[in-house]
């Protein structure tokens, strides 16, 4: 009978035991400012390996795949390689240390490289988990795939701090292996900012976490960015703008918000593309076309049938070969004015973010370029090129993308100059617990393993 009763009591025992997943609800609102990082300038060749490396990750990203205080924060930005990119800065673990983290709309996984990473990781700032005494390994395996290389480690969870949030047991990727040149210092990662859905790691984003736990005064973040592609004084790093979290900041924008809801369910930041317009000259537009609203790439891809459209209205442009396969060519003399609308009010493109680069004294590259992206996914991706033009708005409920005009104390920070943000670890002003990430995956709890283990061998006494 010892075995029998033994075995009852097994059975008999909370479902919590055995490790289940429990649904808590995270908390969420900040707002973190933006830094641009800069190259010095770079040949020809180089600018081409940079349009295909860009067209390489978009493809490879689109193709065919208990209420608390709420609060506020921002994150200062900074713009990398000529509005190349934008990176942002948060803190992991305890003792906490600080990273800088490329912000990407366009993607949901969050993740840093690991002390283990070796020289694929080159110079960039490590993540040591043995540093860290809230580190949980969730023994998943990760893996993602860019057009310019991979990533892969494994899923785990610690104490993440960000514009004054801190969230304890969020989910993310560390990473011990990287494509040479995926990471450039002093970045050592990439904070996804879509939506949980797409995670290739199954974890919510921390901005997800922050905002459906309530932490926010507005559920929802916005992003301003700076302008430095044309300033030919422009350094390496730059201030890049403001990541505001949880409200928006009224001194950067003028004018109403225009919110466009997300038609359907949320996963990439999308909306609607109604119409657009080249040297005043309307481009057709498929009904029912979608475009993807992504930090995370510097310029903006459609279909091949809108794009030469589009170079159409541009005399003496022609499709770039080599590295710039994709892109067109056109002359720099020529002022190119651009317009789009997502259903509401008309947006313009300055000439100056429509101009990606020069390949001669008398030739420049186009920031419009063909992609053809997978089934289900937007046909358009928007990108820096558009996004330095408006003040973006991001919104959890109801989920929808914001625009507004900017405003000229937005617009005098093109160019400004000045410090560059550092990664820094600064006060939390609210702390939440996340508890809505997906099970863990590939791995067995050991106390469910042990427990099972102990039942079958009572079985075998019987």
């Amino acid at each position: 009978m010892i075995p029998l009763i033994f075995l009852a009591s097994l059975l008999a025992l909370p479902v919590d035991i055995f490790g289940a997943p429990t649904d808590v609800v995270p908390v969420s609102g900040q707002t973190i400012s933006l830094v641009r990082r800069n190259q010095s300038p770079r040949d020809v060749t180089e600018w081409g390996a940079l349009a295909k490396s860009q067209r390489d990750n978009l493809l490879a990203k689109y193709g065919s795949p208990k209420t608390r205080k709420r609060s506020t924060g921002y994150n200062l930005i900074t713009d990398q390689l000529y509005d190349s990119s934008y990176y942002g800065s948060l803190a992991i673990g305890t003792p906490a240390m600080s990273f800088d983290v490329i912000l990407d709309t366009g993607s949901s996984d969050f993740w840093v490289a690991s002390s283990s990473c070796g020289s694929s990781c080159g110079s960039s700032p490590t993540y040591d988990p043995s540093s860290s005494s809230t580190f949980q390994n969730l023994s998943t395996i990760f893996d993602i795939q860019y057009g310019s290389g991979a990533a892969a480690g494994y899923v785990a969870q610690d104490t993440v701090q960000m514009a004054g949030f801190s969230v304890s047991s969020q989910g993310f990727a560390v990473v011990e292996e990287v494509s040479q040149n995926l990471l450039t210092s002093p970045v050592s990662g990439l904070l996804g900012l879509g939506w949980q859905s797409l995670a290739s790691s199954g974890q919510m984003p921390l901005w997800q976490t922050l905002a459906s736990s309530n932490s926010w005064d507005s559920a929802l973040f916005a992003v301003q960015l700076t302008r430095y592609s044309n300033d030919t004084n422009a350094q390496d790093l730059e201030p890049g703008g403001v990541l505001n979290m949880g409200y928006t900041n009224s001194s950067l924008y003028t004018g109403s918000i225009d919110y466009i809801d997300i038609p359907g369910t949320p996963s990439y930041w999308y909306i609607p593309l109604t119409s657009l317009t080249v040297q005043g000259t309307s481009v057709s537009i498929t009904s029912g076309t979608t475009a993807a609203i992504d930090t995370g790439t510097t310029n903006i891809a459609g279909p091949a049938s809108a794009i030469e459209a589009i170079y159409a209205q541009i005399p003496n442009s022609q499709p770039a070969t080599g590295e710039w396969e994709g892109y067109y060519s056109f002359p720099c003399s020529t002022t190119v004015n651009v317009e789009l609308s997502f259903g509401g009010t008309t947006w313009s493109i300055s000439p100056a973010d429509f101009a990606f680069t020069q390949t001669s004294s008398t030739e420049c590259i186009g920031a419009f370029f063909e992609a053809s992206t997978g089934t289900g996914s937007p046909t358009w991706i928007i990108g820096d090129a558009f996004l330095k033009n408006v003040y973006s708005v991001f919104r959890y409920d109801p989920a929808s993308i914001g625009f507004a005009s900017l405003s000229s104390v937005a617009i005098a920070e093109n160019g400004a100059g000045g410090t560059v943000p550092s990664a820094t670890i600064g006060t939390v002003s609210a702390a939440v617990t996340n508890t809505s990430d997906a099970p863990r995956r590939h791995a067995l709890s050991a106390s469910l393993s042990t427990l099972l283990f102990l039942a079958f061998s009572a079985v075998l006494l019987l």
